[in-house]
């Protein structure tokens, strides 16, 4: 588990701080063939906190026999929509990518005032 600092959770510092934290989690873990599909996958998950959610707060990761889950935790219980592209548009293409790579994504609600993101890979 990584928790944001409420300094940096909406600083796009945060992106790389959580990148670097994949890298290093699924190194001592010994996985390495979902990385660079996690790396973006929490990036989008991240980013997505800080501009909609508030700031992300937590980040966790957990591994389940050929699974990989990618959770963020944000200060928001908006839930997340994947809008259609706009070829023109600089944001709006996260949710999409996610979907793209990901087994499964989705959101939790468990209470207060925020909300869990989740996204699951194949390991």
């Amino acid at each position: 588990m990584f928790p944001f600092h409420q300094r940096v959770a909406l600083e796009p510092a945060c992106v790389a701080t959580a990148r670097r934290f994949v890298d290093q989690t699924l190194a001592t873990w010994g996985v390495s063939g979902p990385a660079f599909e996690a790396q973006l996958v929490v990036s989008e998950l991240v980013t997505n906190a800080m501009r909609h959610g508030g700031g992300a707060a937590q980040l966790r990761l957990l591994s389940h026999g050929a699974e990989l889950a990618c959770v963020v935790t944000d200060h928001s219980r908006t839930v997340p929509v994947a809008t259609a592209p706009d070829v023109f548009s600089e944001f709006g293409r996260g949710l999409r990518l996610i979907d793209a790579l990901c087994t499964a994504w989705g959101w939790l609600s468990p209470g207060g005032s925020r909300k869990l993101v989740w996204a699951v890979l194949a390991a």
